[in-house]
């Protein structure tokens, strides 16, 4: 007898993060739905916006739900909590409804007790409502892939593209990173049930933090570039960033993103993810990070 194709339901499969955790997912046989703002024709995408309702019939028949949407949009608390935590809720709500067995909640990093950050803080009250209904809550660090893309992607369009690199504090910010694959390692085992339900949230990255110069040094020499750095006060660009939002302007990088880097998690713990047993390779460059083609 044939076994069941397992189904999956995944929000935001058009951001990096998402999409990499598809193409995982789909690899090891899963059939993934995207719900997405902008589904493509003939994909079999659907549409979906947070803070909208979701009828649970939607969900009907998905042995998982995998949420990795957010909306970046909206600036002032009131409306984010609207938009993403509350939006986040009804997703929950409509997966409760329709029996999903497995849920799993992309966090991040930037998600702990004390966060200063908007985005931190809504991340952890949506990790609360995701626990609330028995769901799984992972937080990763930097996701860097094969694939040049996300944030670690315009890192390495900065470097291509400039001579002079402002760094805040010189750069000395660590950035703790994870590979897409080890990401994904983690997800499949939440929805196999290789991860016992219950536990907290699960932080996932190397141990070994990375300053963020020293990844922009070694993108530049493997890129033959010679940059140089300029330390800039983060208060000067905070208020930069912030006087462009005020005035209706969408810079790509957010004044919110920056109070995300100043205020880290001082304290990180990777003891949970490794007693699972999920390892994350340390960080190495490849030539295909860097958009670079090799001779096979």
């Amino acid at each position: 007898m044939a076994l069941e194709t397992k189904s999956c339901i995944l929000t935001g499969a058009n951001g990096f993060v998402g999409s990499r955790l598809k193409d995982h997912l789909e690899r090891d046989g899963w059939r993934v739905t995207a719900w997405t703002r902008q589904p493509k024709p003939g994909t079999g995408s659907v549409a979906f916006r947070l803070g909208q309702e979701v009828d649970p019939s939607q969900l009907k028949g998905a042995h998982a739900l995998v949420h990795c949407a957010y909306d970046f949009g909206p600036r002032r608390w009131d409306d984010i909590t609207a938009i993403n935590v509350a939006g986040s809720q009804k997703l929950f709500r409509a997966a409760r409804e329709a029996r999903v067995k497995s849920v799993v909640f992309i966090s991040t990093l930037s998600a702990f007790a004390g966060c200063r950050s908007l985005y931190g803080k809504a991340k952890v009250e949506i990790e609360s409502v995701a626990q609330s209904i028995g769901a799984f809550v992972i937080r990763p660090g930097l996701v860097y892939s094969d694939n040049p893309g996300g944030m670690f992607g315009r890192l390495v369009g900065q470097v291509r593209g400039a001579r002079f690199i402002p760094t805040l504090w010189g750069g000395r910010q660590l950035q703790y990173l994870v590979h897409d694959e080890d990401l994904a390692s983690l997800v499949q085992g939440c929805l196999d049930g290789r991860v016992p339900a219950g536990v907290e949230p699960i932080t996932i990255a190397h141990e070994q933090g990375r300053e963020l110069r020293e990844i922009l040094a070694q993108i530049a020499q493997a890129l033959g570039k010679r940059p140089t750095f300029v330390p800039v006060p983060w208060q000067f660009v905070w208020l930069g960033l912030k006087g462009l939002e005020l005035s209706g302007a969408r810079p790509n990088f957010r004044s919110d993103s920056l109070i995300s880097m100043v205020y880290q998690n001082p304290r990180p713990s990777f003891g949970l993810v490794k007693s699972l047993g999920f390892p994350c390779r340390p960080f190495q460059l490849s030539p295909a990070m860097l958009g670079q083609r090799t001779n096979r």
